[in-house]
């Protein structure tokens, strides 16, 4: 027979774990809104003073969410990045893809680690994965211009605009503006006008 929640074994680390991932279905469910320390502990099993074993109140709670977020679009954004035997186009879409796709799974989660709020200890880890994030396109912008795929100029204010216009989609499916398949299934075009600009040739 196995255990009841409220006398369920955690070993370190398993309850931080089950504590962010009951957020995260919180999150995805009801909304930042109803992210409750005491609620997570009842619905994980545990007495609610436990999760503040490892988050010492809502915003350090959130800020954790926000960065696993972050840990796992950079993962997913790295995989596009490194992705051999394509032109920049094709790499810019395969990247484009990963972004939007994880948008489109995620949407109040990626909502949330664009939320300007942080708890002062989580800044810096915060701002790395921000950092990362950006560094991706970055790397690949700057890597397009020495091979001369691209214009010259600063890759850090180019990465700008490709990253606004991507985030733009991502924010008009979230509102339910754009369809997301439609979208994702036309991105290479997206992709191309990026690029080439609206200027006749």
């Amino acid at each position: 027979m196995s255990p009841s929640p409220a006398s369920r074994p955690y070993h370190h680390g398993d309850l931080r774990a089950a504590l962010l991932k009951s957020a995260e279905r919180t999150l995805r469910e009801k909304g930042v809104g109803a992210l409750s320390l005491r609620e997570l502990a009842r619905d994980v099993g545990v007495s609610h003073a436990a999760p503040g074993r490892h988050f010492k109140d809502k915003q350090a709670l959130m800020d954790a969410l926000a960065l696993e977020g972050y840990e796992r679009l950079n993962r997913s954004l790295g995989t596009a990045a490194a992705r051999p035997g394509l032109t920049f186009e094709g790499r810019m879409t395969a990247l484009a893809r990963a972004y939007l796709g994880f948008a489109v799974d995620n949407p109040e989660l990626l909502e949330l680690m664009f939320a300007h709020k942080h708890d002062p200890d989580s800044s810096d880890r915060l701002a790395a994965a921000v950092d990362q994030s950006f560094g991706s396109l970055t790397r690949m912008v700057a890597d397009a211009q020495e091979q001369g795929e691209i214009i010259a100029g600063d890759p850090e204010r180019i990465t700008m605009a490709v990253a606004a216009s991507l985030h733009g989609l991502a924010a008009l499916i979230a509102a339910c503006a754009l369809d997301a398949e439609e979208t994702l299934s036309g991105l290479h075009e997206h992709v191309h006008l990026l690029l080439h600009g609206l200027k006749p040739r």
